[in-house]
């Protein structure tokens, strides 16, 4: 088989990931008083248009109107997806919110406000969340509650275990530590673009610079070597501009980040076929370490929390997109150390991947600069 049919393969199996950096997310409110609960839920036209099929004229774009038509049924998917109940007992729906969109870091979302009043004071409300249980897994609710001057948070996971509050309560609960834990290596596991721009470093890691060209490193200590500093580069950068972004400091527009982001993957796999990059690499893996923590922003931003509120999933958050890249390290480096001299790596595996990688983050590149469709979604 021909390189170019490798490369087209290859392409073909990636594509069909293409769009997978931002995850399906979903962000639920509830502010309890007394006997009164407010609910909020935000929930992205795109996912409710791949559910419903919104977009009545296939044209690609969708219109308030089309959004409005359909309200009801919205608000039907919404309330059989989550189901809440106070100190085991239901509260029923008092009052709904007229329809309203709201623009988030990755785009519209429809927004459903309703009131539910219960018979007595709350002490711990239950949620069982099953929105888009079918037909996406990926899907994640990202839920805040806030009573009694205390907030707490929590990542929901459809159909699994129920979640419970205990209103008053300033502890926040192993499980929503665990959550956000879980959520950051989900969004590095779902994150395509985040995963080649790694990927593309350590199969050179295991290389050194050689002219214009490369030469394995003597022993798998210095690949190693080179690889921790990799790391800790990308973690540091990306560390600084995950809670700058998430405590609201800076907000650069969700378009250029990506873009940025599909750029760091075609640079990274342009250095590998013909090193141009004179600076070491651990240089080029901060400046755009910073570029991917807005990127791994976006679900603590939308969260909406205050500054003291965000240590715990800040940091569980962060652990777990920590843990997500150790997990590819593991997988990758012993095999690139094992294969740094081998012909078939050298001359085949390594350029074929860069090659398909490079290829796959220029469409990237022009998709998200310039609002282009190349590939399916």
């Amino acid at each position: 088989m021909k390189l170019r049919h490798l490369l087209a393969l290859a392409l073909g199996c990636l594509a069909g990931a293409a769009q997978a950096h931002k995850s399906s997310d979903a962000y639920l409110r509830w502010q309890v008083d007394g006997t009164r609960i407010e609910q909020r839920v935000d929930i992205a036209l795109r996912d409710l248009d791949r559910e419903l099929v919104l977009d009545a004229d296939g044209d690609g774009q969708l219109r308030w109107g089309e959004v409005r038509s359909r309200w009801s049924e919205i608000e039907r998917l919404a309330d059989a997806a989550i189901a809440m109940r106070a100190d085991e007992r239901d509260c029923p729906v008092t009052s709904r919110g007229t329809p309203l969109l709201d623009e988030h870091t990755d785009g519209r979302y429809a927004v459903l406000r309703l009131q539910r009043d219960c018979a007595a004071a709350v002490g711990s409300l239950t949620v069982s969340y099953r929105l888009f249980a079918k037909s996406d897994a990926d899907h994640r609710g990202i839920a805040r509650l806030d009573a009694g001057g205390s907030t707490q948070q929590a990542v929901l996971v459809p159909g699994e275990a129920t979640q419970r509050f205990s209103l008053g309560s300033k502890e926040h609960s192993p499980r929503s530590f665990a959550g956000f834990v879980a959520e950051g290596m989900h969004h590095i596991a779902i994150g395509l673009d985040h995963i080649l721009f790694l990927a593309t470093l350590l199969i050179v890691a295991v290389w050194r610079r050689d002219g214009r060209g490369w030469a394995p490193r003597e022993t798998a200590r210095s690949a190693c070597a080179e690889t921790l500093r990799l790391v800790t580069a990308f973690t540091a950068a990306h560390s600084i501009t995950l809670g700058l972004a998430a405590s609201g400091v800076l907000a650069p527009p969700s378009r250029w980040v990506e873009s940025l982001i599909a750029a760091s993957v075609l640079l990274a796999a342009l250095d590998n076929l013909r090193p141009f990059l004179r600076a070491p690499r651990w240089m080029m893996v901060s400046l755009f370490g910073l570029v991917h923590g807005f990127g791994f922003a976006g679900p603590l931003q939308d969260l909406g929390l205050a500054q003291g509120q965000l240590m715990l999933p800040l940091l569980g958050f962060n652990l777990g997109v920590e843990l997500g890249q150790l997990a590819l390290v593991a997988l990758l480096l012993p095999a690139a150390i094992a294969l740094r001299r081998a012909p078939l790596y050298r001359r085949a595996l390594v350029p074929g991947m860069s090659a398909a990688v490079a290829l796959l983050a220029l469409v990237w590149t022009l998709e998200r600069s310039l609002g282009w469709a190349l590939l399916p979604s």
